[in-house]
C-alpha cells in the first residue's frame, strides 16, 4: 500500500491529499445521510451494529466518512432501519463515489494499453483541452522514448503487466489528435517538469526539442512557469480538463474522475491563475533552450 494511504475493507484511499478532497466530501455526505436515516428510525449506532452482527466501530466509521460502505452494507442498513425506500438513492450516491475513485491496479489490471485506448475515446469527444502538469510532460506531448520510461516506471511501481511497447504505440496514436481541426490544446507546465531527471539526458533532450516544436502549432498554447515566478496558486498536482465536462487527476494509487460542476469550476479557476503567470511563445522556448543547454553541459 503506498505511503500516505489508508485501507478500509479493501478500499484504498489517499490520505490528506488535496486531490482526494472531493472523494472525502462525497463519502462524508453519504455517511451523514446514513446517520440521518438511522436517527429518524430511533435506532442507536450500537443497536444497528448488533442487529447486523457488525463491530460497533463500523457504524461510526461509515457515518463519519472514514469507511466506504459496500452495496451489501447499504442494503442491510436500509433494511435494519426500515428505510428501504431510500435504498436506490443511497446506491446511486455510492456508485458515483466509486466512479470518482478508481484504483490504478484495478484500472490497469490488463496493462497500460486499455487505459490509453479509453483516453483516446474520451479525447475524440473533447474540443478544448486544458492540461497542467507540475512533474511530468503530458502524454499528448511525449516522445516515444520518454513515454516508454514512464510506462516502465508504472510497471515497476504498480507491479502490473509489462505492455510498455503496446502502450507507447497507443499513446502515439492518441497524439494524432493534435493535428485535427477543431481541437484546441492549452498546456501549462512548471519549469521543474522540464528539469526533473525522469529519464536519460539523451531522452530528455529529445523531449524538450519536441515541446519546442509543438509550441509552434496554431492550435497549441504551451505555457512554462519559470522557477523564479511567484505563483498565484500552489501547484499541488497535475490535472487534465476536458471541455467543461470533467477533470482527471492522477495520484500514486488512483485516478480521480471529477464531474461535479463546482469541482470543474474550481479547477478552471486554478488553471486560469496558473496560466496567467506562465511564459508563452518565444519566452517559453527560451526557457526550454536554457534547460537544454544545461543538460548538454552536464552530459
Amino acid at each position: 500500500m503506498p505511503p500516505g494511504t489508508t485501507q478500509y475493507d479493501g478500499t484504498t484511499l489517499p490520505a490528506n491529499t488535496s486531490d482526494a478532497v472531493s472523494v472525502y466530501k462525497a463519502r462524508a455526505a453519504l455517511g451523514k445521510r446514513l446517520r440521518e436515516l438511522r436517527q429518524s428510525s430511533g435506532v442507536s449506532g450500537r443497536q444497528l451494529a448488533e442487529s447486523l452482527a457488525w463491530p460497533p466501530s463500523k457504524v461510526s466509521k461509515i457515518e463519519n466518512g472514514r469507511q466506504t460502505p459496500t452495496d451489501q452494507d447499504l442494503r442491510a442498513w436500509a433494511r435494519a432501519t426500515d428505510q428501504e425506500s431510500e435504498l436506490e438513492a443511497l446506491l446511486a450516491s455510492l456508485h458515483t463515489l466509486e466512479l470518482q475513485y478508481a484504483e490504478w491496479r484495478h484500472l490497469m489490471r490488463a496493462g497500460h494499453r486499455p487505459q490509453q485506448e479509453h483516453l483516446l475515446e474520451l479525447e475524440q469527444k473533447t474540443r478544448l483541452f486544458r492540461i497542467f502538469e507540475a512533474t511530468v510532460v503530458p502524454g499528448l506531448a511525449q516522445t516515444a522514448e520518454y513515454a516508454r520510461a514512464r510506462f516502465y516506471e508504472s510497471v515497476r511501481r504498480l507491479k502490473i503487466a509489462d505492455d510498455a511497447d503496446e502502450a507507447v504505440a497507443a499513446r502515439l496514436r492518441r497524439q494524432e489528435i493534435l493535428y485535427r481541426p477543431g481541437k484546441q490544446f492549452h498546456f501549462v507546465l512548471t519549469e521543474a517538469t522540464l528539469r526533473f531527471r525522469l529519464c536519460s539526458t539523451e531522452v530528455m533532450l529529445g523531449q524538450l526539442d519536441r515541446l519546442a516544436g509543438l509550441s509552434h502549432l496554431p492550435n497549441v498554447r504551451l505555457g512554462i512557469i519559470a522557477t523564479a515566478t511567484e505563483y498565484a496558486v500552489s501547484p499541488w498536482h497535475g490535472f487534465w480538463m476536458y471541455d467543461d465536462q470533467r477533470v482527471l487527476v492522477e495520484t500514486f494509487s488512483a485516478e480521480l474522475d471529477l464531474r461535479q460542476p463546482q469541482e470543474i469550476e474550481l479547477y478552471g479557476d486554478a488553471f486560469e491563475q496558473l496560466a496567467g503567470v506562465a511564459d508563452y511563445g518565444r519566452a517559453a522556448r527560451q526557457i526550454i533552450g536554457r534547460i537544454m543547454a544545461d543538460l548538454a553541459a552536464d552530459a
